[in-house]
């Protein structure tokens, strides 16, 4: 009978560890702003990925290239975004988190239909659209003009990778 309760109590132990690592787990890998990014058509685990690797859920953060808040858009990118969607750019607003996911997500949509490749999309998230459009042209890095075959910068490849296993974790911890 001592083994049996022994055994219960070890089990017990671990269902108590476990529930505690998932918690931790899921304060690192948090998901402000649900609404906005389960609204926006967008694979919410990929959208948070790319928020957790670009600003780790500052809502104040601005880069050395100008690009803020959560989403890490900049300005021009933003307001860009608002055009194609026919809304009125608020740069103003741009660290607003609510409203700078909400355009971060238009664009990343915007980047999945124009690039076919997931893969692809995310290293326009972060090189830039035209940057990974001239990387297609280049038999160097793609050999269809869809889909890359490398990525010639070592902090996109390094982002690229960041974002897909951030997404795995994601789909792990909520899906």
């Amino acid at each position: 009978m001592k083994y049996f309760y022994r055994v219960i109590a070890i089990a017990g132990t671990l269902v108590l560890l476990m529930s505690a690592g998932l918690i931790v787990m899921r304060s690192a890998y948090r998901r402000p702003y649900r609404s906005v990014v389960e609204a926006s058509g967008v694979d919410p685990a990929l959208v948070y990925a790319v928020m957790k690797a670009e600003s780790g859920f500052d809502e104040r953060a601005v880069s050395r290239a100008g690009a803020v808040g959560l989403m890490q858009l900049l300005p021009s990118t933003a307001e860009y975004i608002c055009q194609k969607e026919n809304i009125v750019f608020q740069g103003e607003n741009l660290l607003d988190g609510a409203y700078n996911v909400r355009l971060g997500c238009m664009y990343l949509r915007y980047l999945l239909q124009r690039f076919s490749d997931e893969r692809t999309a995310i290293c326009a998230y972060n090189a830039g659209e035209g940057t990974v459009a001239g990387w297609l042209q280049n038999e160097s890095y793609s050999d269809d003009g869809k889909t890359l075959n490398e990525i010639p910068y070592t902090e996109t490849r390094t982002y690229e990778k960041k974002v897909f296993n951030f997404r795995k974790n994601y789909q792990i911890l909520y899906q």
